[in-house]
């Protein structure tokens, strides 16, 4: 087990490891935000319910969530690591020039931006996942088969404007952590090509930092406006 420690102990295997966790959240993101366009269906939650009772009871599927709760852990770790590290080797900050110049704010303030989604997980998890397998969630019945009805906790939860509020202000620190982060995780991977680049770039810009972020974030206000009348 020497490569472990050899890869733990070293700047480049940590960026590497903060790189697969990386992409590897970002993946489940596509599949959390094709379940959960569920919400949008008007059929009381009946489409929610089904997927959310499938995630958690295929074997597949919950083995796979310990791997994603494991990513989440060593992702924030080793940002924290690294971050400590980059710190301590720049100890007096620049006296010459503006190093900004050659970044953008997202790079910048990726430190700021995976604490801020890491407190949202945290409560978002509570919210949902805890409520899912240990809150006494209500039952609904389809085809005479019981479910537990997150759509009811989903309703409860985005019926609180500060919920909802707090949701959005989070997608937008997910799309500027996206922006930089999915791009980056591929060129500490030493992937960069003139033919693939593009791809990642464009990826990364208008399908991880835009279009999955835009619509999560669509999800609470759609729930919040439904439940109040306004649609």
């Amino acid at each position: 087990m020497a490569w472990v420690t050899q890869t733990l102990s070293s700047s480049l295997g940590r960026k590497v490891i903060m790189s697969l966790t990386g992409l590897f959240l970002s993946s489940f993101l596509i599949v959390h935000v094709a379940g959960n366009l569920q919400l949008f269906k008007s059929d009381g939650g009946r489409a929610f319910n089904e997927y959310t009772y499938f995630m958690t009871h295929n074997p597949l599927i919950i083995t796979i969530s310990y791997l994603l709760y494991t990513s989440i852990l060593v992702h924030a770790l080793m940002s924290i690591v690294l971050t400590r590290h980059n710190q301590a080797s720049r100890p007096v900050k620049y006296a010459y020039g503006r190093p900004e110049a050659n970044s953008t704010w997202s790079s910048r303030n990726m430190g700021i931006l995976g604490t801020v989604l890491f407190l949202f997980i945290v409560i978002h998890m509570r919210t949902f996942w805890y409520e899912m397998h240990f809150g006494s969630v209500p039952m609904a019945e389809y085809d005479g088969k019981q479910y537990k009805d997150l759509y009811a906790v989903v309703l409860e939860a985005f019926s609180q404007w500060w919920y909802v509020l707090l949701y959005v202000i989070c997608m937008v620190a997910l799309g500027y952590h996206l922006v930089h982060g999915f791009q980056s995780g591929f060129q500490s991977l030493g992937i960069r090509h003139k033919k693939y680049t593009p791809i990642i770039e464009f990826l990364g810009t208008f399908v991880f930092a835009i279009l999955i972020p835009a619509l999560f974030a669509a999800m609470p206000i759609y729930v919040f406006l439904q439940v109040h009348g306004i649609i």
